[in-house]
């Protein structure tokens, strides 16, 4: 079997039998990498080295019988705004440039415990924002992967990597992973730590993942998220155990709630016919249902909180005025400065209002569905995509989960987007590989 069909769990389970090394594998995706990212793009720093090194430690960890942990010897990727000690993190922005941590993020140490071999770093969208990087989408290099952790996406589309790491801040880890045909997670809100990451907007910037299988981001998902006092939005109750829901049976059926959204104009054909067939294909488990007008409200709100923040990290960053930036964000900042602190206020009272509402929703739905993105990929160079359909469960702090399950124009994908209660991450999964087997059933 090619080892880019096997999932990273059959992967940890090879390396304990020693079937295969570390090492093996890492070189395996190395060579995947020098195969395709002259087309690609997706990395923005790599060292062979520095990743064989980490495997092969790994490697002397398993014939030593040390305990190992539960991602041990896959290979990483790692958004370029998340600091790592053995890598640039640089943000693809030119005012970083050469910009080497002393430390690694939380994400990083989370992942070097739990076994993971760091590959290198993926490129991100000029300062996780949205002037669209060098990155092609490997399902046609006429299309961008979308934004912002575009080359965190197009890498695990491209075989290049088993897993992934991305962020959030509006649409920019669900949009990606719809484009570009893979399974993207953003968790709940405060699951996983921020520290030693870029932040854009405090109170929206989230950690997220990517993989070709979904009980991947399961596994993924469950080393990752832990407490920290040094991230004042990381909550201090228990974690969800993501992947103990993906390997469970719901106990009834799950009922899904369809929203007719404010937005969906902007749906391509192929994405409303295609959203009309699973409706259709789901019967009885889901319902249709007008959305609340204040979701409108929502939208702006998401916006004006992004953009205050936004402002206020830039100048933190000393960036707000420098010539390096590029003309999409110098444009953004003229914009974004005009945000009062009146509106700002409003916008963070219908942010907790809107994570009040959705309490009490999934009382009576298991999640919500919708798609992924309006449509396709946009064409390369023209942008990172249309983040609507992740504008109000982002500020609402809800789990989502992205699935290669749609096909538009030119057979390029879209996905359906799962929205799960905050904190019940595993009931989400668990959702979510329901709905995938039940689909997988139908003729």
């Amino acid at each position: 079997m090619h080892e880019n069909t096997r999932t990273a769990r059959q992967y940890v389970d090879l390396m304990l039998k020693g079937v295969i090394s570390s090492e093996h594998l890492v070189q395996h995706y190395l060579d995947s990498i020098d195969q395709t990212d002259g087309i690609i793009n997706a990395w923005a720093s790599i060292d062979q080295d520095t990743a064989i090194a980490q495997a092969r430690s790994m490697d002397q960890l398993r014939k030593k019988g040390m305990p190992i942990g539960t991602l041990h010897g896959i290979p990483v990727g790692i958004k370029d705004i998340f600091d790592t000690v053995d890598y640039p993190t640089e943000m693809n922005c030119l005012a970083f440039e050469n910009r080497r941590p002393d430390k690694d993020s939380a994400v990083v140490e989370s992942l070097r415990e739990a076994g993971a071999v760091i590959l290198g770093k993926t490129v991100t969208a000029e300062l996780a924002y949205t002037h669209p990087p060098a990155t092609r989408n490997p399902s046609n290099p006429d299309y961008g992967p979308g934004g912002s952790s575009s080359g965190s996406a197009a890498a695990v589309a491209a075989g290049q990597v088993p897993l992934a790491i991305g962020s959030q801040t509006h649409g920019s880890v669900i949009r990606p992973a719809s484009y570009c045909g893979v399974y993207g997670y953003k968790p709940t809100r405060g699951l996983i730590s921020r520290r030693g990451a870029l932040e854009t907007s405090f109170h929206l910037d989230q950690v997220g993942m990517f993989a070709l299988d979904l009980g991947d981001l399961a596994l993924l998902g469950n080393a990752l998220g832990r407490y920290d006092a040094a991230d004042d939005l990381c909550y201090l109750r228990p974690r969800p155990d993501t992947l103990r829901g993906y390997e469970s049976d719901p106990p009834i059926e799950p009922v899904f709630a369809w929203f007719d959204l404010p937005y969906e104009s902007r749906y391509s054909e192929a994405l409303s016919a295609g959203i009309e067939e699973l409706i259709d294909c789901l019967g009885k488990q889901v319902d249709r249902i007008p959305a609340p007008r204040s979701f409108v409200g929502l939208i702006e709100s998401l916006r004006r909180i992004y953009g205050y923040e936004l402002y206020r990290s830039l100048d933190e960053l000393n960036v707000l005025n420098s010539k390096l930036l590029s003309k999409t964000i110098r444009t953004s900042i003229q914009e974004i400065k005009q945000i009062t602190d009146e509106q700002y206020s409003d916008a963070i009272e219908a942010m907790h209002a809107s994570v009040a509402w959705f309490v009490d929703f999934f009382n009576d739905y298991d999640a919500i569905l919708t798609p992924s993105a309006p449509g396709i990929a946009p064409k390369y160079g023209e942008g990172t995509g249309d983040p609507c359909c992740s504008t109000i469960w982002t500020l609402a702090g809800l789990p989502c989960i992205s699935m290669p399950m749609l096909v538009g124009e030119e057979n390029m994908p879209i996905g359906l987007q799962l929205v799960g209660a905050a904190e019940q991450d595993d009931r989400l999964f668990r959702s979510a590989r329901w709905l995938l087997h039940f689909l997988s059933q139908q003729p």
